[in-house]
């Protein structure tokens, strides 16, 4: 016989609230195992049985066995924006004459900003324009020039690594176009090479400014929208290069986006004397969506799918018990009595646990302990 009522086990907490998931389903199972020490010696099967006679006694609430798929799921906080700030330095000397305004696209052979009214101009790349370009000079630097000479329609040269006086010809054609003298070199400072468009983020020196040594012009990010979010490093079962996560916008839309990047960031605490905390940092994409438009600036919320289980039998987490002989079992409910049958858990998720047993099916009754 089973005992007493007041011996099975006695607690049915409503599911704790964490910003962890992974966190809420250990805490679930510590209270499982805290319970269960309750109920060890009440509840056992005898000769390794997976079933325990039926006794007439109910338990004082009930719930069903439930069949459906299974998410294990985390939300966490993102910032929507445009990336990363770039500072852009100037090193052509002399007085600033122009300035972008903030938020504003500037694209390939466009000017971003002005020295002594000639023009700083964006090219396309991923080399840093380090020095001065002419005649004679060989390496990636000229092959990138060369590419967005001839984007610009300025050709009449082979692309490659070197700079050839074909290429000081159009380099000329081009410096006549834009207003600047046409000496055939392209002069440190002059182009800015950045992967694509750019969009001006703050502009740190104004009109009438002295320029040319290295100091901080502007600053300004890429034009595509993005998620940022960022986990405690145990996070790192969720963030992965490559999963689907959705974003919650702050309007109600909901999009759907790919981890793009995942990178290892120290955050500073803001006390003297505190801790720094390592966290892992996440970067969203939303490529062509326009759920991110009229919002320039917002934080959202991400939610990441760390497990799925799909078509599984499910009790909530409160209606396991542990048992004497070790593991779980429920329960289960039918008409005036009520048997044990042991149980083998799954995924832990949203209150629930994914559970296997002989004879188990959907729709029936478990008991849940108080």
């Amino acid at each position: 016989m089973s005992a007493p009522l007041a011996d099975r086990v006695a607690e049915d907490r409503p599911p704790v609230r964490r910003r962890r998931r992974g966190r809420a389903v250990a805490a679930a199972g510590a209270a499982v195992l805290a319970v269960g020490t309750a109920a060890v010696a009440a509840i056992g099967f005898g000769g390794g049985g997976t079933d325990t006679p039926a006794v007439s006694s109910l338990p004082p609430a009930t719930a069903q066995v439930t069949r459906q798929t299974m998410l294990d799921t985390e939300e966490v906080s993102g910032d929507l924006g445009y990336g990363a700030t770039t500072t852009l330095a100037g090193r052509i000397q002399g007085v600033i004459t122009k300035v972008p305004l903030p938020g504003a696209v500037v694209r390939r052979g466009r000017t971003i900003y002005r020295v002594d009214d000639k023009p700083v101009v964006l090219m396309y790349g991923t080399v840093a324009a380090y020095r001065t370009l002419g005649p004679g000079d060989k390496g990636a630097d000229v092959r990138q020039l060369e590419r967005n000479l001839k984007a610009l329609g300025y050709a009449g040269f082979p692309v490659d690594d070197t700079y050839t006086w074909l290429t000081a010809t159009a380099v000329r054609r081009w410096q006549r176009h834009m207003g600047l003298p046409q000496t055939g070199q392209v002069e440190q400072g002059r182009v800015v090479f950045a992967p694509g468009r750019i969009r001006i983020d703050t502009v740190t020196a104004g009109v009438n400014r002295s320029t040319g040594g290295g100091q901080e012009v502007l600053r300004y990010t890429g034009t595509s929208r993005q998620v940022t979010a960022r986990l405690e490093v145990s996070g790192q079962r969720l963030a992965r290069k490559g999963v689907k996560v959705q974003v919650r916008m702050p309007n109600g839309k909901k999009v759907t986006g790919r981890v793009a990047g995942i990178h290892t960031v120290v955050e500073q605490p803001a006390d003297p004397g505190g801790q720094a905390e390592t966290l892992i940092e996440a970067v969203i994409p939303l490529g062509g969506s326009g759920a991110a438009a009229g919002i320039e600036a917002a934080v959202v919320t991400v939610v990441f799918r760390a497990a799925e289980r799909k078509d599984v039998l499910t009790v909530p987490v409160a209606a396991l018990v542990a048992l004497a002989e070790g593991g779980y079992g429920v329960e289960v409910v039918e008409g005036s009595t009520t048997h044990y049958v042991r149980v083998t858990t799954g995924l832990f998720a949203n209150g629930r646990v994914e559970i296997t047993g002989d004879g188990l099916k959907e729709g029936m009754t478990v008991g849940m302990p108080r």
